[in-house]
């Protein structure tokens, strides 16, 4: 199926905004097995917008449009698909109702300017908008299918995923199903993985696509079969590579490692603190943003300078002073004392260098250690993280959870980035 996206907005082409949506759109079809076929771009220009609308709906099956239905003069994606299908503006009765009780919710008077959201081409069916004023609508022009959508992106995908995909579905019945699996991995990089199955599974089946996508901290590896027959083999890959791959699978689909982490201390009835210098309270803040932290997370201490470390956590002054605030002894007592601070079952504590400025030659920018686990189970591991305060602070935390998440689930063999992250330097102590 050939389905286009046109985004419209001055903010989009002047780069004030950046461009989500199509991302999100995208990832939303593709989770249907659903591909973009063509992506257009066009300021608030009535003229540009009508072309593209007439070219992209000729050449398309499905065309969704974003943006250009808010209450201002330059929102004008009703008006120009008014003058391409050839029909008036109106008063849509089941806008104006929604708008009405938009703004009834919020005590807003209903003004000329939010009542302009209701003037919508004749003859268009409402796409309900669960939270905004703007409601969407579609329309069918030859053999294209239309779409307009809001562009505030929570409005938007909302907007997809109840009513805009599974009507989409409904309307082209003969759509071949397509299976899609998509696993969240943490620890190993892209290269690795394709060689990884390119030496493990030499005989993997034509008929199944793999699709790699990294972001920071983790690589999506997504496995894909276009065809109702492909539906036995689907299965028996995927639990192939779900062996194969176990230590590192941290979730499915849009699961993260602080969810995962979360998850698993739920599971056991476990509670967790942190103990952080460097990445400045990160892991905190990632845990405490899945819902239902509040039930596993204890307590965040964000100790940056040395004497905080020891008036916040019980760092002996002397361990800083022999040892160096980055070094195994400090976040073994800064875990340590958020334990005995929190009364936690576990434990992750921080301490490294993010640079640019700060390091040695016995401590590289980009050197940190991490201590995590139970009290009566502590462990300690430096790594070497190259790269901006960013990249660092980032990497930092993933390893952390990553290695919390391990201690819960009893793995106990050494992850690939032990030896990769480890330190570059002659002599670096490793595990103790």
């Amino acid at each position: 199926m050939r389905i286009q996206l046109l985004l419209t907005g001055n903010e989009l082409m002047s780069g004030d905004t950046v461009d989500s949506n199509s991302a999100g759109i995208a990832q939303q079809l593709s989770r249907r097995g659903l591909a973009v076929y063509r992506k257009v771009t066009v300021g608030d220009d009535a003229g540009l917008l009508l072309e593209q609308m007439e070219a992209m709906s000729r050449d398309a099956e499905v065309l969704i449009v974003n943006g250009g239905l808010g209450p201002t003069v330059d929102d004008l994606t009703a008006a120009v698909l008014a003058r391409l299908l050839g029909r008036p503006l109106a008063e849509h009765p089941e806008a104006l109702a929604h708008l009405q009780r938009w703004c009834e919710r919020r005590n807003y008077p209903l003004d000329q300017a939010n009542r302009k959201q209701a003037l919508l081409p004749e003859g268009v069916a409402i796409i309900a908008n669960a939270s905004g004023s703007a409601v969407g609508f579609k329309a069918r022009r030859g053999d294209c299918l239309i779409y307009c959508t809001p562009g505030v992106p929570s409005e938007l995908f909302t907007m997809l995923e109840r009513e805009i995909l599974p009507d989409l579905l409904a309307s082209f019945p003969t759509i071949e199903p397509v299976s899609v699996t998509r696993l969240r991995l943490f620890g190993l990089g892209e290269s690795r993985l394709q060689q990884r199955i390119n030496d493990r599974f030499p005989d993997w089946p034509p008929a199944l696509e793999l699709g790699f996508r990294a972001g920071l901290p983790l690589l999506e590896l997504k496995l894909t079969s276009r065809a109702r027959a492909d539906a036995a083999l689907h299965q028996h890959w995927r639990d192939v590579l779900e062996r194969d791959l176990a230590d590192y699978i941290i979730g499915y689909d849009d699961d993260t490692l602080p969810a995962a982490v979360v998850r698993e201390l739920g599971r056991r009835g476990a509670r967790l603190c942190t103990a952080e210098s460097c990445t400045g309270g990160l892991i905190a803040a990632q845990l405490t943003a899945v819902a239902g932290a509040s039930q596993v997370f204890e307590a965040g201490y964000v100790a940056y300078a040395n004497h905080v470390k020891t008036s916040a956590l019980g760092v002996a002054a002397a361990t800083l002073e022999q040892c160096g605030a980055v070094s195994e002894a400090v976040v073994r007592e800064m875990a340590c004392g958020a334990l005995e601070r929190s009364r936690a079952d576990l434990a992750i504590a921080v301490s490294g260098i993010a640079g640019p400025d700060g390091g040695s030659p016995e401590r590289p920018v980009g050197t940190v250690w991490i201590a995590w686990g139970r009290r009566d189970r502590l462990q300690a591991r430096e790594f070497y993280l190259p790269g901006g305060r960013h990249l660092f602070q980032s990497l930092a935390a993933g390893l952390a959870l990553d290695l919390i998440r391990r201690e819960l689930l009893g793995i106990e063999r050494e992850p690939r980035y032990f030896r990769e992250r480890a330190p570059q330097r002659a002599g670096s102590a490793g595990q103790r």
